[in-house]
């Protein structure tokens, strides 16, 4: 038997196009009238499956009946043709055939190692039956093609040795990318932030033959942020059950407008676990804060300098939502932990960051409504000798506010709609300098730094519905309600003494709205109104049209 399952853009085939098949064959057809079952197995002898099914050739066996043979029309021919293809379907769901694989041929990978094909594969020699086969072939057919290194991937089951009955052989063939070598340029917008970035990649793919992607990116951002990056990735080493994956980068981050200093930092990284549920990561940065103004708070100078971040980071995530930038129905959970300070050396930071997201969505049963529900939750705290009295670093703390969605981002605590970037929690003010006490008495109230927190907490429902307008529909605009709440507070050097939880919990900044919706391939564009509820005395929240874009 042949079973072809291919994953290149082909034309459908036409509809009158049918396939004679025999092996798999009804119970009362062309049945063998002295007993004998070919040893009690199953012969197969051709089925493709090729974006549909191609013509296949056979030999029919010949009645031992001496009957008059009545001559058939075409469209007899045909009709007979599709009962027997469907009566094949029919047994393919219904019935488990016995067959195993006999042995994996792989065919077309002129550079590609065949280990890289064959670890991707192995599912294939564990199956026992014709639906374990199709089942596993299809699984093996996606990974192939994840490699990100074959324009196509075709995976044939083929009869196996006549003196072994009831065996497969498995033909995949491949055919290597034609263009190893590809570009990406584009740029996007960070409303919470108020800046846009040029971002550009290029990847070389499989210059080894290992399924090895190459690849170098620059992201220039206009106000904040620029970093160039290098890397390869391999979807095995050596025994290593995992892909695996390691980059070097030099990253500039300027946070003036916010908390008075400007972050570098350059190093390396490591996945040593990429799995759809489970990543671990090591990463070791040499990071500088300096403040070119002058004017840093008191808090930020006393962060000022070199120091060394050596960390390894777990994440779980479970995602059972319909969809990322719309969910419907269906749950999302992610935990992060962070454990830094790993390195032995003196200017290494040293800290335990912890993070939770849940996220949950209800369907209505009208105009595709559904109601989102999530919270985000987390803390910071140095680890060491009087860790409580020690200063948690500057950069790795919590900070919120910001236009991006929550229903998209699995970030941690961070996002609070109506409020600017950094824009809630603790701050404290820029030293005064001659300039400024040379000014008006309006012009010399001095500004403020973001000093983020250790414990941070917020939550949100969001209430989505289609619009009666069928174009809206068409073009999935919809309409949505939401409210959300949150607060951050500090822990580290000796602040835990003021912190209780009625305090925590009376001092939330809240905010409500509504807003349309855009949803796009790439990324869901929100117009919301926000009305601010609830902030304090330093909060950035204003009430009034803001603009969002947000990716899954």
């Amino acid at each position: 038997m042949a079973v072809t399952l291919e994953e290149h853009q082909q034309e459908p085939p036409p509809p009158t196009r049918t396939t004679p098949i025999s092996g798999i064959e009804d119970d009362d057809s062309h049945r063998p009238e002295d007993g004998h079952n070919n040893g009690g197995s199953n012969h197969i002898d051709a089925v493709d499956f090729d974006n549909g099914v191609e013509d296949t050739e056979e030999d029919e066996d010949e009645d031992e009946d001496d009957e008059e043979v009545v001559p058939e029309t075409a469209e007899s021919k045909l009709r007979a043709q599709r009962d027997k293809m469907e009566n094949l379907f029919r047994r393919m769901r219904t019935e488990k055939v016995t067959l195993r694989v006999h042995d994996v041929v792989i065919k077309g990978n002129a550079k590609t190692k065949e280990s890289v094909i064959e670890a991707e594969v192995e599912a294939l020699k564990k199956a026992s039956n014709l639906q374990e086969i199709l089942q596993a072939s299809s699984v093996a057919n996606a990974r192939l093609q994840g490699l990100q290194v074959f324009d196509s991937v075709n995976i044939t089951l083929d009869a196996g040795p006549p003196e072994l009955p009831g065996t497969a052989n498995v033909i995949i063939e491949v055919s290597e990318t034609k263009n190893p070598v590809t570009g990406e340029i584009g740029i996007f917008t960070r409303p919470e932030a108020r800046s846009w970035n040029l971002e550009g990649s290029l990847k070389l793919k499989n210059p080894f033959g290992y399924a090895d992607i190459w690849d170098g990116s620059l992201v220039y951002g206009w106000d904040q942020a620029t970093e160039v990056s290098a890397g390869v990735a391999l979807p095995r080493f050596r025994r290593w059950p995992s892909p695996v994956s390691a980059r070097v980068s030099m990253l500039s981050k300027d946070w003036l407008k916010f908390s008075s200093y400007e972050e570098g930092s350059s190093g390396f990284s490591f996945g040593l676990l990429s799995t759809p549920n489970h990543e671990l990561n090591y990463s070791m940065m040499w990071r500088t804060l300096t403040d070119p103004t002058q004017m840093a708070s008191r808090d930020v100078r006393r962060h000022l300098g070199h120091s060394l971040l050596s960390s390894l980071k777990y994440t779980f995530k479970v995602d059972r939502r319909d969809s990322p930038l719309r969910p419907t129905r269906g749950y999302c959970f992610l935990s992060s932990t962070q454990v830094a300070g790993i390195f032995p050396d003196d200017r290494s930071v040293r800290f335990l960051r912890q993070e939770f997201d849940f996220r949950f969505a209800l369907p209505l049963g009208f105009y595709r409504a559904a109601l989102n529900f999530g919270v985000s939750a987390g803390f910071l705290l140095p680890w060491g000798r009087s860790f409580l009295s020690e200063p948690s670093p500057l950069p790795d703390r919590f900070f919120m506010g910001g236009q991006s969605s929550p229903i998209c981002s699995l970030g941690g605590p961070s996002f609070l709609l109506g409020f600017q970037c950094r824009g809630v929690g603790p701050t404290e003010s820029q030293r005064a300098t001659k300039d400024n006490l040379e000014g008006t008495a309006s012009e010399t109230v001095p500004k403020r730094d973001a000093l983020g927190g250790d414990l941070a907490l917020t939550a949100f429902a969001d209430l989505s519905f289609d619009l009666p307008l069928r174009l809206f529909q068409d073009a999935g605009i919809h309409a949505h309600a939401f409210a959300c709440a949150g607060n951050l507070s500090k822990l580290s050097d000796n602040e835990y003494h003021d912190f209780s939880i009625p305090k925590f919990l009376q001092s939330f900044r809240s905010s409500a709205g509504v807003g349309i919706i855009v949803p796009t391939k790439l990324f869901r564009m929100e117009v919301n109104y926000c009305y601010i509820l609830r902030q304090f005395d330093h909060d950035q929240g204003r009430t009034g049209i803001k603009f969002s874009f947000s990716s899954a």
